[in-house]
């Protein structure tokens, strides 16, 4: 069994499917003294067992996943939500994103609409855009819409990237594209190839997308906005590939890496 879809070790994983089937938050400390169902027992083992032979992430299973501490509906549709851009939106990305009110934001490649509706959450009053290729990733996105109550705030495109919203110009722009390289996709874990394949792989190097994002970012950013991009694995593939350009790598307190800032002066016109 392989983890990284919210868990990183298998007692966790097993906490959360046993939790999901006794009705319980999946951040509630176990309570071992607790009497359980039968038919809770019959729901949890099956879950786990599930969970080994099928080799898919918990969170279809469960139907559910957290992201910035919200609660996501998740299935084969879209990734399962998870992202170190968490903790840049829970800190309202201090200190790249320049002071002052964010009105107009986009989220590229949102999948499931996590990264999205978590933007309308932290910031009050901005409206956020954003767009995906999936007609599958943007139909889970627009349920999370709704479970939320951001239809008045989140809009949701199909289309490549840009294209959607292409007269737009945004305060602050994040993305999550695909970014496995040719190689680590066909390498990959069975948990992870029971995800949607267009929401992982980008080209030889892991940045087709990428380099398309940077090269149209500044025509639809605000002269002092910012761009925040997720690469993950591909960082170094990136850091030799955008060695021109005014990349900042951010540290991140909670793990993880793969994510550069860039103000949109320094991007390329």
């Amino acid at each position: 069994m392989w983890f990284g879809h919210g868990t990183d070790n298998a007692l966790d994983e097993a906490s959360w499917l046993v939790l999901h089937a006794l009705g319980l938050p999946p951040e509630q400390a176990p309570d071992y003294s607790q009497s359980v169902e039968t038919e809770s027992v019959v729901t949890a083992r099956a879950l786990v067992t599930e969970r080994i032979e099928r080799r898919v992430p918990s969170a279809y299973l469960t139907g559910s996943a957290w992201f910035c501490g919200l609660a996501f509906k998740s299935d084969e549709r879209a990734l399962v939500p998870r992202s170190p851009l968490a903790e840049l939106i829970e800190t309202g990305f201090t200190p790249w994103l320049r002071d002052g009110p964010v009105a107009r934001a986009l989220d590229l490649c949102t999948g499931s609409g996590c990264i999205a509706i978590a933007l309308a959450h932290r910031f009050s009053g901005c409206a956020v855009d954003a767009t995906d290729l999936s007609a599958d990733a943007l139909s889970l996105a627009e349920e999370n819409v709704g479970l939320h109550n951001m239809t008045d705030r989140v809009a949701l495109y199909q289309g490549d990237l840009f294209q959607p919203v292409y007269s737009r110009r945004y305060d602050l722009i994040v993305s999550n594209p695909p970014y496995v390289n040719a190689a680590d996709l066909a390498a990959m874990p069975a948990e992870y190839h029971a995800e949607p394949a267009m929401g992982l792989g980008s080209g030889d190097d892991g940045l087709d997308i990428t380099r398309r994002i940077l090269a149209n970012a500044r025509d639809h950013l605000e002269p002092d906005g910012l761009l925040v991009v997720e690469v993950g694995e591909s960082m170094a593939a990136a850091q030799s590939s955008f060695d021109a350009l005014a990349l900042n790598w951010i540290d991140l307190a909670c793990g993880g890496d793969g994510v550069f800032a860039i103000a949109a002066s320094d991007l390329p016109r």
